[in-house]
């Protein structure tokens, strides 16, 4: 199918489109690989700053990736003053800072719910040298993805760990500065596989509404079980209001990290479909689209250029779906109907709809096209040498 909807629907489309923001991960741009082996790759960026250049030029070409989240400890500097402003002279922003309690052989037994009172508080520690630096560069968002868990059934007990994550999490959620958001991540496995201590969206939530309203959920994409129906997760977080951000990315099996919407694209406009109906596209909502990939055998810019432009794709369908048509049907029992307006809007080529509004907005029509021929990739590869080029965990 390729009408693209009623003028006054494309007009809204458009205007949506040109709001939508999506951050990017530094660690894509640093080399990064499975746990048989890191590819090195020529021109990757070795140091913090050097992320932050590389994530400006995907900005530069897509004009949607106005964000860069950063990682502590990979991404520290002796000066983050200076990095925020490095990134605000080359037009972007820091946006989330993540915590790391996965590479330290002190939280082999767990970080935020050990059974020891001082490895936990050697991990409260850790978010408050991530708040510090939430404040010296201007972030609003606190990322925590929580490693913890147990291999053996009898090795811990459950609900004790549950306990002393809610208290260690109240420490952490104190510290924060009014304006400041606190978001949880859940994954059902890895790299514990008996229990993890936050497995689900459930989980996530309870602990976020015990904690206040700067708590919110965030939902990655690939930390489900196969067959998991994502959309009425986001549905239901929304529906409460409590969905902070997304990771973006796309998986066969596991937690893949690919390229979002490499792998089930239908699945990423199903996504996109609640949250158009849900207005929760618009800037203020406190919905942040983040992307969250490893780019292991891809080159990292090119890479992440994709990624914007497959979510910004997902997004223009979402906002085409005839939503008169699709509630009439769905009020009159129209099963085939219902069904029917979205796989329309699935189906419609919306390239020259992106197209148009690259052009409105003075950049290439093809962004991945404009980077392949601006030669970029090949001078990042002779002048960044020597050094060491930032790996994932370095």
């Amino acid at each position: 199918m390729t009408d693209p909807g009623t003028p006054d629907r494309r007009a809204r489309a458009l205007a949506a489109l040109a709001d939508q923001t999506i951050e990017l991960p530094s660690w894509a741009f640093g080399n990064s690989g499975t746990r048989f082996k890191v590819f090195g790759q020529p021109g990757v960026a070795r140091d913090p700053f050097e992320k932050i250049e590389d994530a400006a030029v995907v900005h530069r070409f897509t004009g949607a990736a106005p964000r860069v989240s950063l990682h502590v400890p990979w991404d520290l500097v002796d000066d983050f003053g200076k990095l925020a402003a490095h990134a605000a002279d080359l037009g972007v922003s820091i946006g989330a800072i993540n915590s790391n309690l996965f590479q330290d052989d002190d939280y082999r037994l767990g970080s935020l719910t050990h059974p020891d009172e001082a490895v936990r508080r050697k991990a409260i520690a850790h978010h408050t040298q991530c708040i510090d630096v939430m404040r010296a560069t201007g972030s609003t968002d606190l990322k925590l993805w929580l490693p913890d868990g147990t291999n053996y059934a009898g090795q811990d007990d459950l609900r004790g760990r549950q306990d002393r994550l809610a208290d260690s999490l109240q420490q952490v959620y104190a510290q924060l500065d009014p304006g400041m958001r606190l978001l949880l991540e859940y994954k059902f496995y890895e790299p514990y596989f008996y229990a993890m201590d936050i497995p689900d969206w459930g989980t996530s939530l309870l602990h976020c509404l015990a904690l206040g309203e700067q708590a919110t959920v965030v939902l990655d994409t690939g930390h489900h079980a196969p067959g998991t129906n994502i959309e009425f997760i986001v549905m239901q977080l929304l529906r409460v209001g409590r969905l902070g951000a997304f990771d973006f990315n796309s998986r066969y099996y596991g937690d893949d990290d690919l390229i979002v919407g490499s792998a089930d694209p239908f699945q990423l406009f199903r996504i996109m479909n609640e949250i158009v109906a849900a207005d929760a596209l618009r800037p203020d909502s406190g919905v942040n689209f983040m992307l969250d990939q490893c780019h292991n055998i891809e080159p990292k810019i090119p890479g992440q250029i994709r990624s914007v432009m497959n979510v910004q794709e997902a997004t223009a369908k979402a906002l085409l779906v005839d939503r008169e048509a699709l509630a009439a049907a769905q009020a009159s029992g129209d099963v085939l109907g219902a069904h029917g307006a979205l796989t329309d809007a699935f189906g419609t080529d919306v390239r020259p709809l992106l197209a148009e509004l690259r052009e409105s907005q003075g950049l290439d029509l093809d962004p991945y096209a404009a980077y392949a021929r601006s030669g970029h990739q090949e001078r990042i590869a002779r002048e960044r040498v020597g050094g060491t080029q930032a790996s994932w965990g370095a």
